[in-house]
Formats: structure tokens, sequence, C-alpha cells
């Protein structure tokens, strides 16, 4: 896997993370995920989550990519049932930008406590995987695994 590096030399755009834009489902935690993804415009690529389990919500998950001069950075807030932040008002999760090749793009949260790796397996499947560190090294075990609703 190439995502060994712990360089952040290659920049990148939002064009490298545009394989998310649409409409997925998936499952999680014993009920269903959805996810929607719009085509990046002008600085950013916005989507959400939500997450069920026997016909009620069980949280919501606010994602904003974000271009900058380094490259795209990934704000996310959970929220629970009846919108409820879950993060501090003016707090969000925080990505940087890694590396990305096609049809992957490679974050890491602020404190480097995990990495993110969003993949476009196939025309209709998007996987995102979280990484830790084991061993000195990154493990990523797939943590959404979304197919295309057509």
């Amino acid at each position: 896997m190439f995502f060994g590096a712990t360089t952040f030399a290659q920049t990148a755009t939002l064009a490298d993370v545009s394989f998310m834009k649409g409409h997925w489902l998936g499952t999680f935690n014993g009920g269903p995920i959805e996810a929607f993804w719009a085509a990046p415009a002008g600085d950013n690529l916005t989507g959400f989550m939500r997450m069920m389990k026997d016909d009620k919500v069980t949280m919501y998950e606010m994602l904003v990519f974000e271009q900058t001069a380094k490259g795209p950075i990934v704000l996310v807030k959970h929220f629970k049932p009846g919108l409820i932040a879950m993060e501090e008002k003016e707090v969000s999760d925080r990505y940087r930008f890694i590396e990305a090749k096609k049809g992957q793009a490679l974050f890491e949260k602020e404190d480097a406590s995990v990495r993110i790796i969003y993949e476009h397996r196939s025309e209709n499947q998007l996987v995102i995987q979280r990484g830790k560190q084991e061993n000195g090294k990154w493990v990523f075990m797939d943590l959404f695994v979304f197919n295309r609703v057509k």
C-alpha cells in the first residue's frame, strides 16, 4: 500500500476526492448508514451521513472537504438525534491531507491519532477505512462500506 509515507510533500485538490460524489448506502452497527456527497464546488466538497438502527437515527455526521494551500482538509461534526452537537460549538474534528492516488485519498487527524482512507474500490463501491498505529505501523480496517444508490 502506498500510504506508508510520513512526508507531506504531495499536494492535492478537491478533484482528488471528487470520486465520493453521489448517494451511497451501507450497513453499520446493525443498521443502515447512508451518505450523500455533492460534487466539488468552489473551495469545498460537502457531504453528510446518517446512521440508523430500528428505524431511528443514532447519529448524523457532517463532512466538509475544504481546499487549502496545502491541499484539502476534512472537517467533521457529529450530531445526536435532535441535531444535538457532540463536539463543542466552535470545534470540529480536523484531518489534514497526506497523499492521494487515483480513487484514494489519505488524511490524518490533527493530533495524529487516526488516519482515514477514502477509497473508490469500484464504480459502485466507496469504502472509508480507519487506521491506527500498531507496533510502529499504520494498520487500516474498513469502517464503512457503501454501495452506490441508483
